[in-house]
């Protein structure tokens, strides 16, 4: 295959390029909202809805960014409960606007009377901040989707909570899918949960069918950066994009055509809406967190981070080996919507399955499980279709909640 350079490459992944410069929204003690351009200016209030900024800081320093979309473009009070949308790795809370108003699930729920609320996991372009730590420190990466467990997650239902007075439903695509569903096997959070809508569910994934992620986990992509003391995985970095580059080199990766690769074949995306995600995404993670994800496909399990050293991991958890997230400890009475794909690579079906057969004992009369045979992994965020596929069965179940 010819050779691809590190710009090609990254124009491809992910939708990603560097059309965007990734700007500095807050100070170190994220006091300084740069209102000109939050996500309330540019993607919510320019669509002609009312738009709040708020910051939420976790119990460990990290000041995060939220949006609040209290009521719809008519302008009338909402008669329905507040819904968390918690978006997937190397993302942030656009995900759910890259579509016009009437395609993209943010705006449809906020015309529907629901309150809507849009979280930006730390290391976001506008979740930044932190009341000690710099970013260009190495010490601001050191965490994994334990923390955002642990922490972010924990942080935003508190904020959404207190602020309304209510329980809330959440949305979660992807990695949002699964911070929740160990949150809930530690029974967390479930006493302010009224129900939890799961989009291509990533929980196992040790059947991942994408080669080009596969390829990656087996040539410890991830591990090499931290190696190489990057801590911070900037899609739009050098360091990753030559990494990035070896991959494409590998006998059967079609680096013509990332996106198929990566995520499977995408049934319902409108190419025309590429602009608005290269000016956005990808957004950075830390390497600490890639390295966690590539321990699942090799270990086939839900575990907390391994340090690959039986002293660091007792000094961490108390024993030997990283602690399990075990799914069957999921309150069986816990409303559950999962919606999931037949052309997805990442969020397999076989590996889905592994986690509907953890479910098994669930009330039946809770658990809500949707199979779109033609959807892939972006189709759930970004699908034209999405409203009448997803979204419409989404908020009859929100409603019977």
């Amino acid at each position: 295959m010819a050779k691809i350079s590190a710009s090609s490459l990254l124009l491809i992944l992910l939708f990603v390029s560097a059309a965007a410069s990734r700007t500095k929204i807050y100070s170190i003690n994220n006091e300084d909202v740069h209102a000109t351009d939050g996500i309330c200016k540019t993607m919510v209030e320019k669509q002609g809805y009312a738009c709040q900024e708020h910051l939420v800081t976790t119990q460990d320093g990290y000041i995060l960014s939220m949006q609040r979309i209290p009521k719809g473009q008519s302008g009338e009070v909402p008669d329905k409960p507040p819904v968390l949308l918690q978006h997937g790795l190397l993302m942030d809370g656009i995900t759910w606007m890259l579509n016009p108003p009437d395609q993209s699930l943010a705006f449809i729920l906020a015309d529907n009377g629901f309150d809507v609320w849009l979280a930006n996991t730390r290391g976001t372009r506008y979740s930044r901040g932190h009341t000690t730590l710099s970013p260009n420190k190495s010490a601001y990466w050191d965490w994994s989707w334990d923390q955002l467990v642990a922490y972010d997650l924990s942080a935003t239902f508190q904020y959404v909570s207190d602020q309304t007075g209510q329980k809330l439903h959440y949305v979660g695509h992807s990695l949002g899918t699964l911070i929740a569903l160990a949150a809930f096997s530690q029974e967390k959070l479930v006493n302010m949960l009224r129900s939890a809508a799961l989009l291509s569910p990533i929980a196992y994934l040790n059947q991942m069918s994408s080669l080009l992620a596969r390829t990656a986990v087996d040539i410890f992509l991830a591990e090499d950066l931290y190696w190489l003391g990057v801590h911070e995985f900037d899609p739009r970095g050098e360091a990753v994009a030559k990494l990035l580059e070896a991959i494409c080199n590998k006998p059967g990766i079609d680096c013509t055509d990332l996106m198929t690769s990566f995520t499977g074949q995408n049934c319902c995306l409108n190419s025309s809406n590429s602009d608005v995600f290269l000016e956005h995404e990808p957004q950075s993670t830390a390497t600490k967190n890639m390295i966690h994800i590539a321990q699942m496909v090799r270990n086939g399990n839900i575990a907390m981070f391994d340090y690959d050293d039986k002293d660091k991991n007792m000094e961490h958890y108390g024993q030997p080996t990283p602690p399990s997230y075990n799914m069957t400890n999921i309150p069986n009475d816990l409303p559950l919507f999962l919606s999931y794909g037949g052309k997805d690579m990442l969020s397999d079906v076989n590996d889905v399955q592994v986690l509907l057969d953890s479910l098994k004992d669930h009330d039946g009369d809770k658990l809500v499980v949707q199979f779109r045979e033609d959807y892939a992994h972006a189709d759930f965020v970004m699908a034209v279709n999405a409203k009448q596929a997803v979204y419409d069965p989404l908020m009859a179940f929100f409603k019977l909640q």
